[in-house]
């Protein structure tokens, strides 16, 4: 071998000798590092309860407006790491239900961490009046403005003012000393701010912006990564993106196609596949921004503003070793189903676009905490009813009551028995008031004005049954399955004082403002049956479970896991048969 030959030969044996030096140094280094953290998790494991060190990060997502039946029926379409890496690897409660009459956004979200019912926790809808008919939203609280410089109105959403108890983040931080760290994310601000409880962080979704803003509730201003997220407009990408099926035709055979007469529009989207996101606009506007959460793409944004909450503020990995909080809320699908019915072509392809979302929000999650260090809880605040004329078609008795036609009606009876007009005073979430002071001038009685009154009202088309606050006041409800969701739902200090509930089928909504397709809200399985879906390996039991449970049971599963006391008015049970330790 020629001499120079020899030397290059020589140089690469040696350099070849140092790579894989350095890499069997750099692999007993990591093997010291993993027997280092594996020593630390048994020693910290042998420092709480059980035995079992609680997980680094609790993932908590709610999907808004999603039945169980929609998990059913999409089953085949999902990937392995989205629904799927919970329902095939979790612990999956068929049975799971919102326990709770007036099934609608804010409820649902007030009971997944707080484990309490409407009757305590104070949230009784999304929006309520007072008894001199002023109005209140559920998360207003005119003390504080949004920081990223949009006009904060009278009623908008800015604080948990109106939840009543604490959740399982307020006693998480409770238990640590503010350690721990609990941020909610969503498209609605209700949806965040009932996550994050009175403790935590809430970012909620700007319609006329397109970004995620918390308030001064909850500090003075963002955070320097939240300005460099928006910097450059990542909102504007979907402008002129157009949603189209995800997935090869024969996929959506199972739904009803799209454009159907019922469907209605959002913000001036079409009804039908193809539909354009900025369609007619020059350039990004309030209107464009509104849109987006009607679609994928709203999920989208909220995905990847949780992942780069995650990144930045260090969820998962928190210096002092405690477990931190993260709740995720995703809006759109709500918005479909309104729109489109969950029975529809465009709701099934959201759900499976979703999958995917959720797939890499689990992955990044996992990856910054680490394998094995993410607890996985997913559900969803209420489910849906089918569209009216859908229903129909199958027979059965459907259709929708205007409540304004209602309450005429009714008052007219009223007036013709007692000579006073307008003695019911106005609909709100769940039923109506009564007008008992002038009813008392007349030496009437709120018994006898009561039960005049639900004798009117349940004469009307598509009414099933009405309660009376007299009875619910006395405790003297029927002994049913919707009896005691009515009674859960109802507060004394805030509520309505005839509870209202439609027949199967029907929903209200008035005949001269069709801006939704069908709805939700009533006592029925179609709203009540929701996904509950739990995934930890070092902590929970995989597997289906037929065992009724409810959302409320969430917060004290939760609180058993993360070794903290349960919220303050949790009435859910603990999911016992799915724990790993008893």
């Amino acid at each position: 071998m020629h001499p120079l030959q020899l030397k290059a030969t020589q140089k690469f044996f040696s350099a070849v000798s140092l790579v894989v030096s350095c890499l069997l140094c750099a692999g007993i280094f990591m093997q010291a590092v993993e027997a280092a953290a594996a020593a630390q998790v048994k020693v910290a494991a042998a420092n709480v309860p059980h035995g079992v060190a609680p997980p680094k990060l609790v993932l908590v997502v709610v999907i808004d407006g999603l039945p169980q039946e929609q998990l059913l029926k999409n089953y085949d379409l999902f990937t392995h790491s989205g629904f799927r890496r919970l329902m095939d690897h979790g612990a999956w409660f068929r049975d799971a239900h919102q326990g709770h009459a007036f099934t609608v956004t804010a409820v649902g979200h007030a009971a997944v961490l707080s484990g309490a019912y409407p009757y305590q926790h104070g949230i009784i809808g999304n929006d309520w009046r007072d008894r001199d008919g002023k109005y209140m939203y559920c998360v207003q609280d005119d003390r504080y403005k949004y920081l990223d410089g949009s006009p904060t109105l009278e009623e908008d959403g800015t604080s948990p003012r109106n939840l009543k108890v604490s959740t399982v983040g307020d006693e998480l931080k409770y238990a640590s000393n503010n350690l721990s760290r609990v941020f909610a994310v969503s498209g609605k601000d209700r949806g965040a701010i009932l996550l994050a409880g009175k403790t935590g962080t809430a970012y909620m979704y700007m319609s006329n912006s397109g970004t995620f803003s918390s308030s001064t509730y909850y500090m003075q201003q963002h955070p320097d990564w939240v300005t460099r997220f928006f910097e450059k407009k990542p909102q504007d990408k979907y402008f002129k993106k157009v949603w189209e099926p995800l997935l090869p035709a024969k996929a959506y055979e199972r739904s009803v196609p799209d454009g159907q007469a019922y469907s209605t529009s959002f913000k001036k989207l079409s009804t039908r596949f193809g539909m354009q996101y900025g369609v007619a606009m020059d350039a990004p506007n309030p209107v464009y921004y509104g849109q987006l959460l009607a679609g994928p793409f709203g999920d989208e944004m909220t995905a990847d503003f949780s992942k780069a909450l995650i990144d930045n503020e260090n969820l998962g990995r928190n210096p002092a070793g405690v477990t931190d909080i993260l709740g995720v809320s995703f809006s759109s699908h709500d918005y479909i189903n309104h729109n489109f019915g969950p029975e529809s072509m465009q709701s099934q392809d959201h759900l499976i676009r979703l999958d995917r979302t959720l797939a890499d929000l689990f992955t990044h999650a996992e990856n910054r905490a680490g394998k094995g260090n993410v607890l996985i809880v997913l559900t969803a605040d209420h489910g849906f009813m089918n569209v009216p004329e859908y229903s129909e078609a199958r027979q059965f008795d459907a259709g929708r009551i205007d409540y304004k036609v209602l309450n005429e009606a009714a008052n007219k009876v009223l007036e013709g028995r007692f000579a006073i007009p307008k003695l019911i005073k106005q609909s709100m979430t769940g039923g109506v008031t009564l007008d008992y002071a002038a009813a008392e001038t007349k030496g009437i009685s709120r018994e006898a004005l009561e039960q005049a009154a639900m004798r009117a009202i349940q004469a009307f088309p598509g009414i099933n049954y009405v309660y009376t606050r007299s009875q619910l006041e006395a405790g003297n409800m029927p002994a049913t399955r919707i009896g005691t969701l009515v009674t859960r739902a109802w507060n004394r200090q805030e509520a309505i004082d005839l509870v209202v509930i439609p027949k199967p089928f029907y929903f209200f909504q008035s005949k001269n403002s069709r801006t939704i397709a069908c709805s939700h809200g009533t006592p029925y399985s179609y709203d009540t049956n929701v996904p509950l879906l739990i995934s930890g390996d070092k902590w929970i039991r995989s597997g289906r479970y037929t065992q009724p449970a409810e959302v409320v049971d969430i917060a004290p599963t939760l609180s058993v896991i993360l070794n903290t006391r349960p919220p303050s008015a949790a009435e859910g049970r603990v999911l016992t048969e799915a724990l790993k330790f008893q």
